[in-house]
């Protein structure tokens, strides 16, 4: 659901919801960069530099104007933004990164008065009869909605989604436009076919726009996870539900990163909870919540529960994905580097081009992602050891930009909620018994 929590430094802009004022938009984004470019391009030859054009777009300054206009944009920004920088970590450029940063941490707010023509067409002109209380302040902020507080008359607390207007009608023109920016900045390589990834983004915005289906979903979770004391899913509030707005019941919880100051044991046993749903998800239930934004996950401290929210990405793993998968981790288990490194060729998840111009730094990484793996006892997450290793291998293969490589996007949101799910357990620094779930995932998946 992306609860931003701190909201206080939000801004009233009413969301463009007309073609012409997006255009619009666009174009003072790219006058807006290019400005920037020349200024900054004017002060660098005057110190006798030379600069390149891909150093003078991710300026700071530039940084923080692309954010801002593309909060106009920001569900498309957000979701291309989700595909491209979860599994990319480290490796993006250090000013995309910023720029993404800025978006996913911007909360703008509808002004009163567009909330309230929202819930006119949704809930009827007396809609407000319907609650005893209804907070007019966003709690939380999602990517495409706004999250408001209200108590029914019979005294139960819901927590209510309200999407942006005009989201669902501009979602092809918001993606195409975030792309034109990345294909424009020179932070992408032209030969790269970003096409099957812009469609997925398109689908999977235009069903995260659908809060019905967001409901259905979550209703789904609640009766798989039914009578598991280790997690929580809010229930569906059926009658106040439409395409545009979600009801659902107001759960007490924390943001999950208050993990970090509870003990050991705690931290460890929630982030087993998570890799166990994680590969229930692939294995079991053939269905996975694909966002792996902490703030989708909050905390009970009495209970040690894990609540889950946002069901808005959750969406079918192909048996084919889930069988690369399990082959991969049978491939782990056995310790076999080679089989490793030609599944995850074969699957998509590692470029051709790229493992055979880059073979040895390709099994150095595999090497040392085993050896990590194969400690003994629990798999420490906070021992990152490893991952400078993995970052140094891998900069000259992201350097080779001619074999950079878009994985097909159905293993791409898998693995994405895979990274996210371990760079959580990162900041945590747990320990979770990796290989004894994983063994024991593809043991059930295989019906034995």
């Amino acid at each position: 659901m992306h609860h931003d929590d701190d909201t206080s430094g939000a801004r009233h802009r009413a969301v463009p919801s007309g073609r012409i004022a997006r255009l619009g938009t666009f174009g003072r984004l790219a006058g807006g960069v290019a400005g920037g470019m020349l200024a900054e391009g004017a002060r660098r030859l005057a110190q006798g530099e030379r600069p390149s054009m891909s150093e003078l777009m991710l300026t700071p300054g530039n940084a923080a104007r692309v954010a801002d206009r593309l909060s106009h944009l920001r569900g498309a920004a957000m979701k291309l933004g989700q595909m491209i920088s979860m599994d990319a970590g480290d490796m993006l450029p250090a000013e995309l990164s910023t720029i993404l940063a800025r978006l996913r941490n911007q909360a703008y707010r509808m002004p009163p008065q567009q909330l309230d023509q929202v819930l006119r067409r949704e809930w009827g002109s007396d809609w407000r009869r319907r609650f005893r209380h209804f907070e007019a302040a966003p709690m939380a902020a999602a990517s495409i909605g706004q999250v408001h507080r209200a108590t029914l008359p019979d005294g139960r607390v819901l927590a209510i989604k309200v999407q942006y207007p005009g989201v669902a009608a501009s979602i092809d023109a918001d993606v195409d436009n975030v792309a034109t920016l990345l294909r424009v900045s020179g932070l992408l390589p032209a030969t790269l076919d970003l096409t099957p990834l812009l469609e997925e983004a398109k689908r999977q915005l235009a069903d995260e726009a659908d809060y019905v289906r967001e409901g259905e979903q979550m209703r789904r979770y609640a009766e798989r996870l039914a009578g598991d004391a280790r997690y929580v899913v809010p229930q569906l509030e059926e009658a106040l539900t439409t395409r545009q707005v979600l009801a659902m019941t107001f759960v007490e919880g924390r943001p999950i990163e208050a993990l970090a100051e509870t003990p050991q044991e705690t931290r460890d046993a929630a982030m087993t909870a998570l890799v166990s749903l994680v590969l229930r998800e692939l294995f079991e239930f053939g269905v996975m919540q694909t966002d792996p934004n902490f703030a989708n996950y909050r905390w009970q401290p009495d209970s040690g529960a894990l609540v889950l929210l946002d069901f808005g990405a959750a969406r079918d793993v192909p048996a084919a994905t889930a069988d690369a998968y399990r082959r991969l981790i049978e491939a782990r288990l056995a310790r076999d580097l080679d089989l490793i490194r030609e599944i995850a060729v074969e699957t998509g998840f590692l470029g051709a081009a790229a493992a055979a111009a880059h073979q040895p730094a390709v099994d150095r990484i595999i090497a040392a992602i085993d050896e990590a793996l194969n400690r003994p006892g629990a798999f420490d997450f906070g021992d990152r050891a490893f991952v400078p290793v993995v970052s140094e291998e891998a900069k000259a293969m992201i350097a080779d930009r001619a074999t950079w490589h878009v994985p097909h996007a159905e293993t791409l949101f898998v693995q994405r909620k895979v990274s996210g799910t371990a760079l959580l357990a990162a900041r945590l620094k747990a320990k979770v018994d990796v290989r004894g779930l994983a063994a024991a995932a593809i043991g059930a998946g295989k019906g034995v």
